[in-house]
């Protein structure tokens, strides 16, 4: 078919109306003004249910313990399941700490959400939500960049003009699940060359950093006082991730790295900072106390009320980094890699969404997302419903007096970028995968009003190192190895998959045999 020049120019005009959001289109009426028009997407045929009705679109944000779980958990034959998420995989998080010393192998802890049968995945950042026509806006991301997503949300805050990809989605309904990031508190060089522990790629870059460390520190070349530098290894956050680093790095140095590198063992050393009075506060202070004295006989120094102000890279050392401590004066220390356990901040999206005001249909009054004024999450009620409050509110955690806060159609949200209104759960992934189970059951039931939320708490625990842990629950309490064998348990089990539950005990049988691997590739 020979195409003519109009037919050439109609096509072009189209494709640019549907991928420029520049582009200035008459706004349906009912719709806030004051927002930014998004485009409406191009919507698949529906799909249908056995008894030929159709299937609710339910979009997930994440793909988190929140997300994945949920999308798990959802009944596919009632509901068109679609995913919106920055990576294509969950991450088993409570064993990411043994990733980063070769325990366990990257593939072991991850699960690709396509295995899911999802309706539809696109890989992507959420940009912007119009909750009035019920569309989001997705910048596509299918980059190979393995860098920290605190680094990348801040690369694809929400509002940046340097963006992929721009498409639309709708949903029928919305399920927030986006988490949360590593909080830097603003302190001076922590984003740039701190090494964060919430993500596969974090998890990798920080084991090849630690091997590049000694290989640096074996050379001939390298004084005395650059090897001392380059073997502090330092871990700020007295929290189960931070402890549990702490101690899977001083299994590899101990089982491992002495045998290679002998000579060097005495410029090794390991310290955790803090800024609160102990560690571990979740555990009462038997436990914390016991783990205390575990990482003395090893040790790994723990310095608690000590505050970094600083980091920065060191110009006399290659590699190394140079710490300010508040207590320490002037004095810096010197280095080898700085990872960081402690504080979280909300997800971009989520507080670009707080700060939004906008009209529902058929209603003039400007409304906001209710805000948790100590942790910035969304408030949602005991059903996960998700809350809006007028704009006129001065209160961020609860309306003005003779305010109610209304729900957000269609709208739920699970996880740590969350707060449950009159609840305080901990930022774990107990309460989101708790949470997720729930929304799930109660969509596929259809009574999501019915029963609310109510959280079980199953314990905390946390690996010492050596073979121990500690356990706390309002059952028991267990220290070392017994503690060790439940928490190897519990998280074996806890695997999503058949496949995972079978790779897991297989590395670590292979770590335990064989030594882990500390080639660097």
């Amino acid at each position: 078919m020979t195409t003519t020049p109009s037919m050439c120019t109609t096509v072009r005009a189209s494709h640019r109306l549907l991928t420029k959001s520049s582009v200035v289109l008459p706004k349906p009426p009912g719709i806030d003004h004051n927002l930014q028009y998004i485009p409406r997407g191009i919507r698949q045929a529906s799909t249908t249910t056995q008894n030929g009705r159709k299937k609710e679109r339910v979009v997930i944000l994440g793909s988190g313990w929140a997300g994945y779980g949920f999308a798990r958990s959802l009944d596919p034959k009632k509901y068109e399941r679609i995913m919106i998420s920055p990576r294509s995989y969950f991450v088993f998080t409570p064993l990411l700490a043994g990733t980063a010393v070769g325990t366990l192998e990257f593939r072991a802890v991850t699960e690709p959400v396509r295995r899911l049968g999802l309706d539809q995945f696109h890989q992507g950042w959420a940009d912007d939500i119009d909750f009035a026509r019920k569309v989001i806006r997705v910048e596509a991301n299918t980059s190979d960049d393995i860098a920290s997503r605190t680094r990348l949300a801040i690369k694809h805050r929400p509002g940046n003009a340097d963006k992929g990809a721009l498409f639309d989605v709708e949903y029928d309904k919305l399920v927030i699940a986006v988490g949360s990031y590593s909080q830097t508190f603003g302190i001076e060089g922590v984003r740039e060359h701190a090494n964060f522990l919430r993500d596969i790629g974090d998890a990798r870059k920080i084991r090849m950093k630690v091997l590049q460390n000694f290989e640096k520190a074996a050379l001939p070349i390298t004084s005395d006082e650059d090897r001392k530098k380059l073997l502090h290894f330092a871990i700020v956050g007295g929290g189960p991730t931070g402890i549990e680093y702490a101690a899977e790095l001083h299994d590899l140095i101990q089982d491992d790295l002495t045998k290679t590198y002998p000579d060097l063992m005495k410029f090794v050393s390991i310290t955790v900072y803090d800024v609160a009075p102990k560690v571990l506060p979740m555990f009462d202070k038997t436990l914390a106390d016991y783990a205390m004295d575990r990482f003395n006989r090893e040790g790994i120094k723990v310095k608690t009320e000590h505050h970094l102000t600083r980091v920065r890279p060191d110009e006399d050392c290659e590699g190394c980094l140079k710490l300010k401590i508040k207590e320490c004066g002037e004095k810096e220390i010197g280095a080898g890699i700085v990872v960081w356990s402690t504080g979280l901040m909300q997800n971009p999206l989520i507080q670009k969404m707080e700060s939004k005001i906008f009209k529902m249909p058929g209603s003039d009054v400007d409304m906001q997302l209710q805000k948790d004024s100590k942790t910035g999450g969304i408030i949602t009620d005991a059903n996960l419903r998700v809350n809006m409050i007028p704009h006129a509110a001065t209160s961020d955690s609860a309306p003005t007096q003779g305010q109610k806060a209304a729900l957000l159609p269609d709208v739920y949200g699970v996880g740590d970028c969350t707060v449950i209104s009159g609840m305080s759960l901990p930022a774990t992934a107990q309460v989101a995968s708790q949470q997720a189970a729930h929304l799930a059951r109660r969509l596929n039931k259809g009574d999501v009003d019915q029963k609310p939320f109510k959280f079980r708490n199953w314990g905390t625990m946390t690996y010492l190192g050596s073979w121990t842990a500690i356990h706390q629950s309002s059952a028991d309490e267990l220290k070392g190895w017994m503690a060790w064998v439940l928490w190897r348990t519990a998280y074996l089990t806890r695997s999503m998959s058949i496949r995972n539950k079978i790779t897991v005990p297989f590395y670590w049988a292979m770590s335990w045999i064989f030594g882990r691997d500390i080639s660097r590739f």
